[in-house]
């Protein structure tokens, strides 16, 4: 992984962006979905996340969070990827109503074959692209593209109208899956 994405500042502000394997396309289910969600809610209350804003998109996550005093980012990360990572293989491998089931799982195998650190799948890459924010400039710019996506991928036709996002907590149209500390 290159330096310029690494966790430098262990009190910064960051937007976090990872993908599956593959970009494989697994968060078209809700199922796999609120996995997440309830993984991030963990982190929160567990593992010293401050989450600022989320959006959960088919194949990635993007994220503005930084690590409350005494937690280090990298560690919430790996965590969170390696918690996440075991439920939602097991999740794909559980379900019955799975149509795209041993496709998946073939790819995550196949990934974690060659990478030492997994002993049997692969299903997040291992970068998370984390960028620090470091103005309140930046701060709107990385809001507004996190909360747009679901928009630009033409999913919804307002950031607020899709659920697996903070946009709703920043919008005014209710409160979102998850709380976040609004910017």
């Amino acid at each position: 992984m290159s330096r310029g994405y690494k966790f430098h500042n262990p009190e910064g502000l960051y937007f976090i962006s990872f993908a599956t394997i593959g970009w494989v396309d697994v968060f078209t289910r809700n199922i796999y979905k609120d996995i997440v969600v309830e993984s991030l809610q963990y982190c929160q209350k567990e593992k010293g996340l401050n989450l600022y804003a989320w959006v959960i998109m088919t194949n990635h996550i993007h994220l503005i969070a930084e690590a409350r005093d005494g937690y280090l980012m990298q560690h919430i990360m790996r965590d969170l990827k390696k918690h996440t990572s075991k439920k939602l293989i097991k999740a794909i491998a559980n379900n019955h109503q799975e149509s795209r089931k041993e496709w998946m799982l073939a790819i995550f195998k196949s990934a974690g074959e060659y990478n030492s650190n997994n002993k049997d799948y692969q299903f997040w890459r291992q970068d998370n692209r984390p960028i620090e924010i470091w103005s309140s400039d930046v701060v709107e710019q990385k809001l507004s593209y996190l909360h747009a996506n679901p928009v630009e991928a033409g999913f919804v036709d307002k950031e607020e109208d899709w659920m697996y996002s903070s946009a709703r907590d920043y919008y005014g149209t209710g409160k979102g899956l998850i709380d976040v500390i609004l910017l």
